[in-house]
Parts: C-alpha cells; structure tokens; sequence
C-alpha cells in the first residue's frame, strides 16, 4: 500500500484547519455573560466594541471615565453644546466631562435628546447611529431587554447609587464597563484612587466625634433640575465621608428631597456653617432678594460662614466633582487637618484620574460656578 499518496490530503487537511483558525473572527464561543447593573445577564465580546453610544443621565460621563471616546458614533442633544434646539437646563454648569470632550461630542450624530425629561430611550436614532454597543442608565429591564432586542446589539446598564461617587454601585459599575471594554486596569485603577482620597479624608477627620463637630447643612442640592435653599439630604455622603455632623435628622425617607421652609428655620441656629450647591444659586438669588429673613435665620449665614461648591448633580452625579466637593467641605469644617491640601491642585489632581487632563480653571470659569470654591460675602453674593 503506498502510504506516500495520504500524506498530501492530510496535511492539505490540517493547513486549512490551522488556517480557519488563525482567520477566523470572533467567535460565539469568545463570548461571556456579564451581570449589568439592573442584574440582566448580557454576552459580550470583551473589548471588541468599535461603535458605542451612551444613553441616559450619566452614562457617558461614566463611559467617558474608562472607554475610548474616539469610539463613540453618537451622542445626546444634551451633551452636544453646538445645537440650539436642545436641553439648555445645565447650561453654564460644571460638567467635566463636556468640558474635556465637548469638541469630539460636537462632531458627533444625535443618538436622542437626552435630559431629565427624556424618560425612554429613542430606538430609531439609536439605530440611525450604527454601533455595536450600547451602555444605558435606563434602569428598566423590560425595556432594556426591548432595546437589545430591537438594535441587536448588547445594551449595557449601569447605575451609581445613592452616595454617588462613594456607592458601591459606582465602582460596580466601573468594573462592568472594564470588563466590556477591555479596560480592567483602566477601571480598576480609578476605583482604587476614589477608594484611596476616601481613606485619606477619613484618616483626617477620624479623630473628631460626636456633637463636638460643627454642625453643617447642604442646600441647593440638584434633584431632577436645579433646585433652592430647601433642598437638602439627611445622609448627604459627603458629609458622612468627611465626618462632619449633618445638622438634618429625622426624615421618614432618604435621599435628596425638600423640606419645609418651617423646619429649615428651625435648624438655623444649629448651622455652624451652610454648603450652597451652586447649581442652586441662581434660584435662590431671587428669593433671598425677595426675603433675606430665609437665610438670615441661619446663624451660619449671620456669622459668615456660608460656602460655595461645585454643582453636585448636572444630567446626573458629578462624580469627580462629587468627590472634590468633600475635600473642599472636610478642609472648611477641619482647615487644620487639612492645611497642606491645596483645592485648586487637588482638582486638578481628581480630574487627571477621572478623565486624563487638569480641568479646574476651566471648572471654576464656568458661568454657574461663580468663580469656584470660596466663603461667600453674605453682604454682596446675592
């Protein structure tokens, strides 16, 4: 039997095996399950996207903290400040991420509205947008499943949490995003940073206890649009991180809500010192020159010790900012502790971790920042 005659088929036979393998394309089989954050199972290709859209409040500020932006093929009205017909509410406000990448979501197609009154996703102009991937902060399920369903692409949910920046949700979500786009150490490491100012504050501020610490109340706090003095929260996470005692108690439900105007007199005398979001001020400008007596009350107001953040919410959690707000508020409440942290280099230090360049000029020029972090002249600011 001449042996030699099943050699060539043979090896032809394993050539194109080895062949197919090499040139084959991704396949079902590269593909995993994720967990998004609403608890929908999803099969990606990790790091395989090349088209992306972000849809929903906070959702490419998100995106924008791990993935590519350069892979984005559509973007919200919302986010892109060259339109005249779109969502003006936050218009003047902080928004790091627009202020890093305004010109590439500037080139960019509509993939929807987007904005606070945006309750569902707009399907057809997801669609006339062509991508591969979509990361969601429309945390309905069945309607999340719907999308997937229609684009025929994997739709991703994501979701901060209540304490925002802090929220364990917030660095579950980061971790989702690394684990889609290939960016693990990328998202890792920027959980690790947030993780680390935490501690750092924390450390500064653990030996304060008690009702010895300053009493402290946030007002002016976003809560879908811009808000007034009456607005607050009793577990305001900056507060809690930087250990300073949240003069609010008592509420039958979490978050941030308005209280009444009775209950905030009420507290006045107990404010050591007053956070306004300035988000809030051109609300609350009005209403004070309408009747100075509703922060007159407040003997922090009297005393001169009211001040000015950054806008905590702006289409959803400033995340970065969120956290630079602490530092600014523990350095107020505790300046000693905080003597060696200057505010304008640790901006400029969050927002290199958070979205890769230094931002707090550009953050602190914006309209409704009014000049930044400062002790407001109660005589002048309003």
């Amino acid at each position: 039997m001449n042996r030699n005659r099943w050699i060539a088929p043979l090896l032809a036979a394993l050539l194109a095996l080895l062949n197919c393998a090499t040139l084959a394309p991704a396949s079902a089989e590269e593909a995993v399950a994720v967990t998004d954050m609403i608890g929908r199972e999803v099969q990606v290709v990790p790091g395989s996207y090349e088209r992306v859209v972000c849809i929903g409040a906070g959702a490419l500020r998100m995106y924008c903290y791990v993935g590519d932006v350069s892979l984005l093929c559509g973007v919200e009205d919302i986010d892109n400040e060259t339109l005249q017909d779109r969502p003006r509410m936050f218009d003047g406000v902080a928004r790091p991420y627009v202020l890093a990448y305004g010109d590439v979501f500037a080139s960019l197609p509509s993939c929807g509205v987007g904005g606070p009154n945006a309750q569902a996703a707009e399907a057809e102009k997801i669609l006339s947008c062509d991508p591969d991937l979509v990361i969601s902060e429309y945390e309905d399920v069945e309607k999340a499943d719907a999308l997937q369903e229609q684009l025929g692409v994997p739709v991703i949910t994501l979701r901060s949490g209540a304490d925002g920046v802090f929220d364990d949700a917030f660095a579950g979500s980061m971790a989702l995003l690394g684990t889609v786009l290939g960016a693990q150490e990328r998202a890792q490491a920027l959980v690790d940073f947030v993780q680390a100012e935490r501690a750092d504050i924390q450390r500064r501020t653990e030996a304060f206890q008690g009702d010895e610490r300053p009493g402290a109340y946030i007002c002016g706090l976003g809560n879908w649009g811009t808000t007034n003095h009456l607005t607050t929260a009793q577990d305001y996470a900056a507060f809690e991180v930087a250990n300073v005692r949240n003069v609010l108690t008592g509420l039958a439900v979490s978050g941030i809500q308005p209280i009444e105007a009775e209950l905030f007199v009420s507290l006045g005398e107990e404010m050591d010192v007053l956070f306004i979001d300035a988000a809030a001020v051109k609300n609350i400008a009005p209403l004070y020159q309408a009747d100075a007596a509703m922060l007159d009350s407040c003997r922090a107001w009297r005393d001169g010790e009211a001040y000015l953040l950054l806008a905590y919410n702006a289409y959803y959690t400033n995340y970065e900012i969120a956290l630079l707000n602490t530092w600014y508020i523990a350095k107020t409440v505790y300046p000693d502790a905080f003597a060696d942290v200057d505010i304008v280099e640790k901006a400029n230090e969050i927002t290199r971790a958070f979205l890769g360049v230094e931002l707090a000029g550009q953050m602190f020029e914006c309209p409704n920042s009014y000049g930044g972090y400062q002790r407001i002249d109660t005589q002048t600011f309003f």
